[in-house]
């Protein structure tokens, strides 16, 4: 027990460390050469409005006690978040950030799920180089767009929750017939379950997503974009942008690594100095220890038993 609690608080510890870089490197970017004034005037307006906002409701709130305090210190800053959305400008800075994110977020939740539920541990990450598995980012991407929308409309939690639905069973869809058809590969398949709709949807998981979808919009997403906020510096800018050019090159790879494992099963030999370095660095060998929920064949795919979308 003794060790236990230590290890949670190391963890804890360890934890907070990282966070506290991170906002240390966030706060860094922000300053040195800044964008035009325009950008800057429109990121500057949207945070002092939010500001007011928050300082407006917390003296509202000032003769609050006890629970109610709190409550209203909550409801305080979540008007000046909405406050902040309403003026706020969704753009590839914000869509990139998200992307990232999204892509490591949602294999880390997978993982936890699978290793609760299944009690696998096995790597279900979606491309060659590092922790990201991209069709939760693109999930996270579709949400926000989707939601950000919905929320500017007004729109009630039944029409997000159906709307994310949707976005989330099209994404599995989607991915699962191109690995097939591309790769003849697959991932996950939910044909074992009694509620299947295809091959790659089912009811169960539809419902998830719709639920995934409404915590995502009414907690996460504003949040979220507020921390994010709207680019200010170069030193912003640029990082995005080595960002997302980090993940263009990771994708394009990860697509390269899976055409020749399909072209060596077929016996088709690389072509060029570039493929033979592919043949060479990415084996079958590592394609296998790096997608281990995933079966790429010459014949027909495999079924992944445990069921879980994956990437």
């Amino acid at each position: 027990m003794f060790l236990a609690i230590v290890s949670l608080m190391f963890f804890l510890a360890v934890v907070q460390g990282f966070v506290r870089v991170v906002m240390y490197f966030w706060d860094w970017l922000s300053q040195g050469e800044k964008l035009d004034r325009h950008e800057v005037s429109r990121a500057e307006q949207a945070l002092e409005g939010s500001e007011d906002v928050l300082e407006r409701e917390l003296a509202r709130a000032k003769d609050a006690r006890g629970l109610g305090r709190v409550f209203a210190r909550w409801r305080a800053s979540k008007e000046a978040v909405n406050e902040y959305l309403d003026r706020m400008h969704l753009g590839w800075y914000q869509v990139i950030i998200i992307f990232f994110v999204g892509c490591m977020a949602g294999l880390l939740l997978e993982e936890i799920w699978m290793l609760l539920t299944a009690g696998l541990t096995e790597n279900r990450v979606g491309l060659v180089w590092g922790p990201f598995s991209p069709l939760y980012g693109t999930g996270a991407v579709l949400l926000t767009a989707l939601c950000f929308q919905l929320r500017r409309h007004g729109a009630g939690s039944l029409q997000i929750f159906l709307a994310s639905a949707c976005i989330g069973g099209g994404l599995e869809q989607l991915t699962g017939w191109a690995m097939e058809e591309l790769f003849n590969a697959t991932s996950w398949t939910y044909e074992f379950l009694p509620d299947h709709i295809t091959k790659w949807v089912a009811w169960r998981f539809l419902f998830f997503w719709g639920i995934l979808g409404l915590v995502w919009a009414r907690s996460v997403m504003p949040r979220l974009l507020y921390q994010i906020g709207m680019p200010t510096s170069k030193r912003q800018v640029l990082f995005v942008t080595l960002v997302a050019v980090y993940l263009v090159a990771d994708i394009g790879m990860t697509l390269v690594c899976f055409n020749r494992k399909t072209a060596r099963d077929a016996g088709v030999p690389a072509a060029n100095a570039f493929e033979r370095w592919v043949d060479t660095n990415y084996t079958d060998e590592f394609i296998s220890s790096r997608f281990q929920n995933m079966v790429i064949e010459s014949g027909a795919p495999q079924q992944d038993q445990s069921g879980e979308a994956a990437q």
